[in-house]
């Protein structure tokens, strides 16, 4: 008997994780897969690129929700998914993640007793200034099957209560869609040049360059701290040229705070938001990546790319104790000596972690498989 499973996106961290899931559903047999948008993320423009690159299908359905406060957010989503779940009621519901289209999707198939798997689990930044933090709590206590990326999370699942027969350790699906698309990335010098108007930039890079994105509220919202960084930018770039790939919210942050001119004599290069493909081709062939991005430090782990983390805390720690990831706080002095240390060749020598290994999707199948023929035969006893 098929299995009817409902896969849950929301915004492009979700569409990296979730592509080789829906390949391997699709290559194991016995499943009947529907794909779910929230539109969360409702550019549709890079969400079809992204949709393209990553070769996901097609979205089944779109929910079309669009912006609004956290609250608003996850309100609607939660009702559009309500109507989905009751017309056409899955057996499973997975989602990934920790965006607000991940908490929407967990607590309605929580309400309709749908069984829900949490691929990412266990996380934690215990930081509950962090949307994302809540997020992540919350999905978790509502799951059925916990898969996770990393052994400490397993520790941290049970500390919390969760039973210790519903969380499995599977890998980073983040890493299956990475190697798996390697072989596809666009040369780093191609996007360059696609972003360069003058051709100058291209010349300073030629001995090297860094990349760099910072997204997260505690950078890019409050306009000391995103002076200071932009001033630690500025100095770095003197002995190393920035990419820098601006996320919509920061561009906003510049526009408000008149902020362009700081950029002024820097060797940075400002792009638009890059796809997919463009993104891992300029994060493999940097020196060093400078973020507050969760997906970026694993994704250089993985690269063996020198990674620093702009942020007091991280929920990502085996990129730390295992990976080429150094958690440099908020002060921008801080970032600057960290750059310094690793221009100086005293960068970390990480080592791929555990089951990051391009099959965590073959494994997450076959544990959701021996979940739902478990549970049907419990049914029918």
């Amino acid at each position: 008997m098929t299995h009817r499973v409902d896969c849950i996106v929301g915004a492009r961290p979700n569409f990296m994780k979730i592509a080789p899931i829906m390949k391997a559903f699709a290559a194991s047999g016995g499943f009947e897969t529907r794909l779910i948008h929230t539109g969360q993320h409702y550019d549709v423009e890079m969400n079809a690129v992204f949709f393209d690159e990553l070769q996901i299908p097609n979205p089944d359905l779109n929910l079309e929700i669009g912006s609004g406060t956290h609250t608003q957010q996850t309100a609607n989503v939660m009702m559009g998914l309500e109507q989905a779940f009751e017309a056409n009621r899955p057996d499973l519901a997975v989602v990934v993640g920790d965006v607000n289209s991940t908490l929407a999707a967990a607590l309605v198939a929580a309400k309709l007793q749908i069984p829900l798997a949490h691929v990412e689990a266990g996380l934690r930044s215990f930081d509950r200034a962090m949307p994302e933090e809540i997020n992540r709590l919350i999905t978790d206590r509502v799951s059925d099957l916990l898969l996770t990326t990393e052994h400490a999370a397993i520790d941290q699942l049970v500390s919390e209560g969760v039973a210790r027969d519903a969380v499995h350790f599977v890998g980073n699906v983040m890493i299956d869609t990475l190697l798996g698309s390697l072989d596809r990335a666009r040369p780093a010098s191609v996007t360059i040049a696609s972003h360069d108007k003058d051709g100058a930039f291209a010349l300073a890079a030629e001995q090297g360059f860094g990349f760099v994105t910072l997204h997260r509220p505690s950078n890019v919202d409050r306009p000391l701290q995103l002076a200071a960084l932009l001033e630690a930018l500025n100095h770095i770039s003197q002995d190393l040229p920035l990419v820098f790939a601006l996320h919509p919210r920061t561009r906003a942050r510049f526009d408000a705070e008149r902020l362009w001119d700081r950029f002024d004599g820097a060797e940075i290069l400002l792009t638009s938001p890059l796809s997919y493909l463009e993104m891992i081709g300029v994060m493999r062939d940097a020196k060093l990546a400078i973020t507050d991005s969760g997906g970026v430090q694993e994704e250089t782990t993985a690269l063996g790319v020198p990674c620093l983390t702009v942020r007091d805390n991280t929920e990502r720690p085996i990129t730390i104790s295992e990976g080429t990831n150094t958690l440099v706080g908020s002060s921008s002095e801080a970032l600057k000596d960290a750059a310094a240390r690793v221009l100086a060749g005293h960068s970390k020598a990480g080592r791929i972690p555990e089951l990051w290994d391009g099959h965590a999707a073959e494994r997450i199948v076959r544990i959701v498989d021996q979940y739902l023929k478990a549970a049907r035969e419990h049914a029918a006893a």
